[in-house]
């Protein structure tokens, strides 16, 4: 599950492709629709594209000749339920949980000095 948690948040990150996010929670849409607002290349488009359909939070398909885009709400599941668990405190210090965070990502032996 970390990895999967990884790549939506990883997906989540970017400004652009949370803007993306919010137009498909209106309709499904072309991918040149999704591209209209941006000042970007629809190659930078695809891309942003590919990242969200390998994150689960969107799926593309073709319907004839056009590229159609649906949001996967489904794909958000397991990053709400990880971020809820937090929702029991009232107060979440980040810079310990930072710390935390860090401990976890180290080496057995190595100490957070390096």
């Amino acid at each position: 599950m970390s990895s999967k948690l990884d790549l939506v948040f990883s997906a989540l990150a970017d400004p652009t492709r949370r803007e993306i996010l919010t137009m498909l929670l209106e309709d499904d849409m072309a991918v040149t629709d999704v591209a209209e607002p941006f000042t970007m290349s629809l190659a930078a488009i695809s891309k942003h594209l590919g990242i969200l359909t390998r994150a689960g939070l969107i799926s593309q398909e073709k319907r004839g000749r056009v590229k159609w885009c649906k949001l996967e709400p489904e794909g958000l599941k397991d990053a709400s339920i990880w971020m809820e668990a937090f929702g029991q405190f009232e107060h979440v210090d980040l810079d310990a949980f930072e710390k935390f965070l860090q401990a976890e990502q180290l080496q057995p032996g190595e100490t957070p000095e390096g």
